[in-house]
């Protein structure tokens, strides 16, 4: 036989079965006097919130409190003297409230000056022959089934009220408070793992810049979670070369992270064994990828080399969004793709095209984490307002104008971020 009792102390949490509807108990109406009165006894003395307050509305006064644990709550109720409400005041009778330590709440609140008619009593229930339920009996039943504590008090107006600790309730607020604290702890160790893993996927990032004489850049990633999948890069090509790489990978968070490093592991490697040759250094990278990743995983990618004694500029576009090089002219060329993306398919190729940069000319590679950022009107940022604010910053140094860019889509797009925003600017000096 279950207990009769058999209630979670806080059962609040939302069940995920429909078929059965959620319920609850919200308030039990409690008739007073004087709710200024009722008010100090119940927060007070009781420790009970106060969750709405009515006092200042015309007609029948009333306030809702609240103990501190639960979701059920008391409304306190000031009548008319003339109506029937007011002859029910000090005749509520059956409201129990529940503790896990009832010696403990005697003491607190005798303290507080709250008058108890007894002092705290043992209580058992058994199984009752004549009805198949429970009934309350005293100490020296032969066969009970639970047991616990039990005190009564009233409040200033006279109303009754119980106070219990069942022991299944003890216990259940015990194991709930494990639970928690089990909680708390792996989410504490997962926000802290979390915290190591952007630490170095932040030093996966380009720490320090080689330098050119007639190329200025910089780059920068703001990852929508901790950490993220987009990825960019300045790897030294030989003595007079630049390769300058950005990516997006499929997926988002920790997943994209791995499938991050693992891109930027096999670009630098593969750098160094075939960095004269655009194409085959990506064709390496796409076998790599289809190798080692899952089928769903892919990435986008612009890679591009830059001599720096002829200011000329050799780009792979594997289905990454376009590239702009705004011209000192004002005009905009857009470096579109010219292959499709890595690690999705094993037969790979790619056209390896070419531009020539010239002084006052601005390459920008950027992911679609700032073109697809939305306003609070559902609008999209674009490419346009991108081109538009490259030409309303770019007189600033790389650094500031990769910055000035993402402070145009914060503002355009103010609510939570839910793509990685990432930017390389190169000036042509």
């Amino acid at each position: 036989m279950s207990a009769p009792h058999r209630i979670p102390p806080d059962d609040s949490a939302v069940r995920l079965d429909r078929q059965d509807p959620y319920l609850r108990l919200q308030s039990v109406t409690i008739f007073v006097r004087d709710l200024d009165r009722s008010l100090e006894f119940y927060v007070n003395q009781l420790g009970f919130r106060i969750d709405f307050d009515a006092r200042q509305r015309p007609g029948r006064p009333w306030v809702v409190v609240s103990p501190p644990d639960g979701t059920a709550n008391l409304a306190l109720v000031a009548p008319a003297t003339d109506s029937e409400q007011f002859r029910l005041i000090g005749h509520s009778n059956h409201v129990t409230l529940i503790t896990e330590d009832l010696l403990a709440k005697f003491r607190e609140w005798t303290r507080r000056g709250v008058r108890f008619q007894q002092t705290p009593r043992l209580r058992r229930i058994a199984s009752s022959p004549r009805t198949g339920g429970s009934a309350e009996s005293s100490t020296s039943d032969p066969s009970p089934v639970w047991g616990g504590m039990f005190a009564r008090f009233r409040d200033p107006d006279g109303n009754s009220f119980s106070l219990v600790a069942f022991d299944e309730v003890t216990h259940t607020i015990e194991s709930q408070r494990r639970a928690l604290a089990e909680k708390l702890e792996t989410e504490r160790r997962s926000e802290q793992e979390l915290e190591i893993a952007k630490q170095v996927q932040a030093r996966l990032f380009p720490q320090t810049l080689p330098t050119f004489q007639t190329l200025e850049f910089a780059g920068l990633c703001l990852p929508a979670r901790h950490v993220g999948g987009d990825y960019y890069d300045f790897v030294q090509l030989g003595e007079d070369r630049l390769g300058l790489v950005i990516g997006d990978i499929s997926g988002k968070g920790i997943a994209a992270a791995l499938l991050m490093a693992n891109l930027q592991a096999h670009i630098r490697s593969l750098c160094a064994i075939a960095f004269d040759d655009p194409g085959h250094l990506l064709s390496g990278v796409n076998q790599l990828l289809c190798a080692n990743t899952a089928d769903a995983a892919f990435a986008t990618l612009f890679f591009a080399e830059y001599d720096d004694a002829t200011r000329h500029l050799r780009y792979v576009n594997c289905g990454h969004l376009p590239a702009l090089l705004l011209r000192a002219d004002d005009t905009l060329l857009r470096l579109a793709a010219t292959a499709t993306i890595l690690g999705a398919f094993k037969e790979w190729d790619c056209t390896l095209a070419e531009a020539q940069l010239l002084p006052g000319d601005t390459l920008v590679l950027h992911t679609d984490g700032i073109t697809e950022s939305f306003s609070p009107e559902d609008e999209e940022f674009g490419e346009a307002r991108l081109v538009e604010s490259l030409r309303r910053h770019r007189h600033l140094p790389t650094q500031d104008l990769c910055a000035a860019v993402v402070d145009n889509v914060r503002r355009f797009s103010p609510h939570e971020q839910h793509d990685d925003i990432t930017l390389i600017a190169a000036r042509c000096l």
